[in-house]
């Protein structure tokens, strides 16, 4: 992360003695963005209101987002924006999700460093793994909305995947009950109303495990590096995402081999296709005791 953030900067080839009326004010964010001591996943504002027929002067608590680096083995790789927490499962899990690590062991170490930048995480990881990510090389920068930005060619965006082992067997009342306990694990959501959630649930649908960030993709490779460091089969449960199942979802969990993904909102159709082709099932509008089944509808138990 060597350039500041900045918005309103002056476009290529224009007058920089240009009066400042003219190209508009240039904002430094980063010196004041990040206090590199004291990383805080939220932070209070006061704001303005409208409740009840009028305006009210109160606080309000909302979700950082700061850039997160990952380097492995001194080499920068990826920039994305993410939530301040659960940093070493998020490094280790993109690892794996992407294919960087066939296995946990490939990991020796991750270390954290904070500046006003921003965060890195520094990975070390094994020589085979590393010769990989080089033969890739892949230079990417993710937003929070998305999780394919920057990939250098096509077929690195549709790119092959292992297919899921045995369909994990599932009722429809596990996954209605997954969704009720959700909120009793968004801790973090709860106080800012504005992060997403993956959660690692039991076939009985009890949640075992959930991490938060405002990137949706962020919340799977935390959960997924969660799960790798407390030495958890990714065959044994499924995940419960709090967001819509689009298709980097999905790549994610068939890279890990997690047989199945439940969202509370709709599939994309390139997630549908992707599922189907790598045998994930794949639930959608997992709400209460609704749910829509889009691939592997056998995995589903019919009892209640």
């Amino acid at each position: 992360m060597s350039e500041t953030l900045r918005t309103g900067q002056v476009m290529p080839g224009a007058d920089a003695a240009a009066d400042e009326s003219d190209n508009g004010p240039v904002c430094d964010v980063a010196p004041v963005a990040i206090d590199p001591a004291s990383v805080a996943t939220h932070a209070g504002f006061d704001v303005r209101r409208f409740r009840h027929g009028g305006w009210q002067q109160a606080s309000d608590e909302l979700a950082e987002e700061v850039p997160v680096a990952l380097e492995f083995n001194g080499i920068s790789h990826v920039v994305m924006l993410a939530t301040p927490a659960d940093i070493e499962d998020f490094a280790l899990g993109f690892a794996l999700s992407e294919g960087i690590l066939r296995q946990r062991s490939e990991c020796y170490g991750i270390d954290v460093s904070a500046t006003t930048l921003g965060v890195t995480a520094h990975v070390e990881i094994s020589s085979r793994a590393f010769a990989g990510l080089k033969e890739r090389r892949r230079n990417l920068t993710g937003r929070t909305g998305c999780g394919l930005c920057g990939t250098e060619s096509l077929d690195q965006v549709l790119r092959p995947l292992p297919s899921a082992g045995t369909s994990l067997r599932v009722s429809h009342a596990a996954l209605a009950a997954a969704h009720a306990g959700l909120a009793a694990h968004q801790s973090l959501n709860a106080v800012t109303g504005a992060v997403h959630g993956a959660a690692w649930c039991a076939p009985t649908g009890e949640i075992l495990c959930l991490r938060e960030d405002v990137g949706r993709h962020n919340a799977l490779d935390k959960l997924i590096g969660a799960l790798a460091r407390q030495g958890q089969a990714f065959d044994a449960g499924f995940v419960l995402m709090t967001s819509r199942a689009s298709v980097e979802i999905v790549q994610k969990a068939a890279q890990v081999g997690i047989p199945m993904v439940a969202a509370v909102s709709a599939a994309t159709a390139l997630a549908v296709r992707t599922a189907t082709a790598a045998g994930v099932t794949l639930v959608g509008f997992v709400r209460g005791e609704q749910c829509v089944v889009y691939t592997g509808g056998a995995a589903l138990d019919a009892g209640t």
